[in-house]
């Protein structure tokens, strides 16, 4: 955000939704109206569709306009279609779940665990690498095992 930390500010980079690139917007309408903010990845990514859609423009133009690619373009485009507004916002990167933790490996911990019930998660991470051959961390495994506790209730 070139010179902002004001309240807007802060709910774009609390939202993920704070543009990192707000110089590349080239766009008139973000360079002389106070309306059009070019930190808001949303509306920056929203009017470049509008633009194309509405107005007619050409895809290569409008996207290197607002500080995109095509293929950015094009993703913002299917996110749009699928989702709407929201498809917009940006989602968290990394995994979605606990990857790693496949069921062999829970099983695997489950018997360490049935053998000796007071080992921790530290031990198991450890044990998980010696034995499998995978790097998980102790706080994964911790939390892993509060889920299934959470399911047998």
């Amino acid at each position: 955000m070139t010179k902002r930390t004001d309240a807007k500010g802060k709910a774009l980079i609390e939202h993920g939704a704070l543009n990192p690139r707000p110089h590349c917007v080239a766009h008139e309408l973000f360079q002389f109206n106070e309306f059009f903010d070019p930190c808001d990845l949303v509306q920056v990514k929203y009017e470049m569709l509008r633009q194309v859609r509405v107005d007619g423009h050409t895809v290569t133009e409008t996207a290197a306009a607002f500080g995109f690619s095509r293929p950015a373009f094009y993703q913002a485009r299917a996110s749009f279609e699928q989702d709407g507004l929201p498809g917009l916002v940006p989602k968290r990167p990394g995994p979605r779940h606990a990857h790693k933790l496949s069921e062999e490996v829970l099983q695997f911990v489950d018997q360490q665990r049935t053998k000796d019930p007071a080992l921790r998660a530290p031990a198991l991470a450890n044990m998980i690498r010696m034995r499998l051959r995978l790097s998980v961390h102790p706080r994964s495994i911790e939390r892993a095992l509060s889920r299934r506790e959470k399911k047998g209730r």
